[in-house]
């Protein structure tokens, strides 16, 4: 793959697990409150022609992007309770890539997506909140990549991956002059 098209699919680089400490989690958790209002504030203004602009060739429209994150992050608040109330549970995974193609997620107003991560972000971070921290040493396991994941990882894994998708929607408005 070309250096320009690395930098379009990952503007900020591809997510690197690294150890997740107890310490880390709190600013984890704060980033993750902010997530939803610096995306509300980066799709602000934006007409329906810019909403409807892919970041890259062949890529997802910024519309997309905008519905595909709450899609994705109710999945993981689903998966952390799951972990917390079971001993290792079995997860269902979803076609991240068909529900972004869905008609609703391809021509649905934004703002309801917005809403849904505003809303989802507040619960999930409260939720996050009352964790002890051996809680984020517990696991579910991803039939389809085989593999158990540990929740401290994910939680940094969420976090990158808000930024992935907040960077594919900066980035597109900086690459095409838009305020």
């Amino acid at each position: 793959m070309n250096n320009d098209l690395e930098k379009l699919k990952f503007p900020i680089g591809k997510y690197k697990i690294e150890p997740v400490e107890e310490q880390d989690y709190p600013k984890l958790i704060d980033q993750l409150e902010t997530l939803p209002g610096m995306v509300r504030k980066a799709v602000a203004g934006l007409t329906d022609e810019q909403l409807d602009t892919p970041y890259r060739e062949g890529g997802w429209t910024l519309r997309q992007v905008v519905h595909h994150l709450p899609d994705s992050h109710l999945n993981a608040y689903m998966r952390f309770k799951l972990a917390l109330t079971e001993d290792t549970p079995i997860i269902k995974p979803y076609e991240e890539g068909l529900w972004a193609e869905s008609t609703e997620a391809k021509h649905g107003p934004v703002n309801d997506s917005l809403d849904l991560l505003d809303s989802l972000h507040r619960r999930w971070v409260a939720f996050l909140r009352t964790l002890k921290p051996e809680d984020f040493l517990r696991k579910y396991y991803h039939p389809a990549q085989q593999r158990n994941y540990v929740l401290g990882n994910v939680l940094s894994l969420y976090v990158w991956h808000g930024n992935h998708h907040l960077a594919h929607i900066t980035e597109t408005k900086k690459a095409n002059g838009w305020k």
